[in-house]
């Protein structure tokens, strides 16, 4: 909660900005939640509850969902410090009516039946949508999505491609590639899918990358390198921007839960991407870094380069403490035109409102501390630079509007 006056009404007029979200996990096909399960078996909740002492029968596909709700339910008060808690405290408030002070197993099925008669409704997708104040979402999809049967102006298409640049030596994406394109070269397929995924409205391409991976152009083309040297040059002949998510290392937690076994390697320096950054000036490469303490050297960066852009606070770095670290850093130092403020990361949308609304309060802050009452700006301006960091940038860097 924000005690101070002055962020609170910023905060207030910030959420008033309608959003796009530039980087989720969302299906289109099924955007919002069914059910308590869909909420609670997001990974942040099954691998800190593991991470408590939780074990994972539970997360078993066989069990029946409200057990699993249960089960996560009961290591809640193990976990109510941390902002994930919080996250889903907002959910169960805002969408679901609850009105306790602690959420614990004996909430399960009071919170169940609700989840399961007001997610039935055919307009919850919507509702969500409206009170979320989020216009577009942009998706991440495998190279081979048909784009078929929903709404690209909500769910705004984006190239995800690590399967194209790390896995083209498995015979099953080899498959899938032929499939989708008509054929397994590499060099004759990229061409397709770039016109079949912006004939279709996307707007990005996008790859997560691991901390040893440099970037060449003297590279084989079917190297991991050469494919993504030749994914950078199809972003520049379809003027579409690239988002970098640099730095995940994966499998570290061998038995880690379900897309709990990731973390970041302080290896990782975006000097490795010097030669990209130099040889594509018109790719606009929009960078996420893994930890935040790579997030002055991501600043530096963005500083000096033209095309390279500060985009969001992904995953680990998504805590209150190194938001604020990590704003205030970027808003000291790099061109606002060229900061994406926040994105969610979401796989199902219930998600959007706390996210966001987290990162609003921490910018109201920042702008009230910073901007306001330092007289660097009004609170006009400190406004129309939230509604940059938030919106306008995301429609110019991507050409949505």
């Amino acid at each position: 909660m924000l005690h101070d006056s002055l962020a609170q009404q910023l905060y207030a007029e910030i959420c008033k900005i309608t959003l796009i979200d530039p980087h989720s996990h969302i299906n289109p096909h099924a955007a919002a939640s069914k059910s308590l399960d869909d909420i609670l078996n997001y990974h942040y909740y099954t691998e800190l509850a593991h991470s408590a002492g939780m074990d994972q029968t539970p997360l078993a596909k066989d069990v029946e969902p409200r057990q699993r709700v249960k089960a996560i339910l009961s290591h809640m008060g193990r976990i109510d410090n941390t902002v994930q808690y919080s996250w889903f405290l907002e959910i169960a408030r805002t969408f679901l009516g609850y009105q306790g002070e602690r959420l614990t197993a004996r909430d399960c099925d009071w919170l169940c039946d609700t989840a399961d008669k007001l997610m039935a409704q055919p307009d919850w997708e919507d509702q969500v949508l409206k009170k979320s104040n989020i216009e577009k979402v942009f998706l991440t999809n495998d190279f081979d999505d048909p784009l078929e049967g929903f709404d690209t102006k909500r769910y705004v298409p984006c190239l995800r491609t690590d399967d194209l640049v790390f896995k083209l030596h498995e015979p099953a994406v080899r498959e899938r590639l032929a499939k989708a394109t008509g054929t397994e070269v590499i060099a004759e397929a990229l061409p397709k899918l770039f016109q079949h995924f912006t004939s279709k409205g996307a707007r990005a391409c996008a790859i997560s990358l691991p901390p040893d991976f440099s970037p060449t152009a003297a590279q084989g083309k079917d190297s991991p390198a050469g494919v993504f040297w030749t994914l950078a040059e199809h972003c520049r002949e379809f003027k579409l921007p690239f988002d970098l998510m640099i730095g995940v290392n994966r499998r570290v937690y061998e038995k880690g839960v379900y897309q709990g076994q990731d973390l970041f390697d302080q290896r990782t320096s975006l000097i490795q991407y010097q030669e990209l950054f130099n040889a594509f000036p018109d790719v606009k490469f929009c960078i996420s870094v893994l930890s935040s303490a790579q997030n002055q050297e991501l600043v530096s960066y963005s500083w000096i380069f033209p095309n390279v852009f500060t985009s969001g606070h992904w995953w680990y770095s998504n805590i209150p403490v190194y938001i604020q670290n990590d704003l205030r850093g970027r808003l000291q130092a790099v061109p606002k035109t060229k900061q994406i403020g926040y994105y969610s990361d979401m796989y199902k949308l219930e998600f959007g409102l706390p996210k966001f609304n987290m990162y609003r309060r921490i910018l109201a802050q920042v702008l009230a501390d910073d901007f306001i009452r330092t007289k660097t700006y009004t609170e006009t301006e400190a406004l129309q630079l939230a509604k940059l960091l938030l919106r306008g940038n995301v429609e110019r860097i991507f050409g949505v509007q």
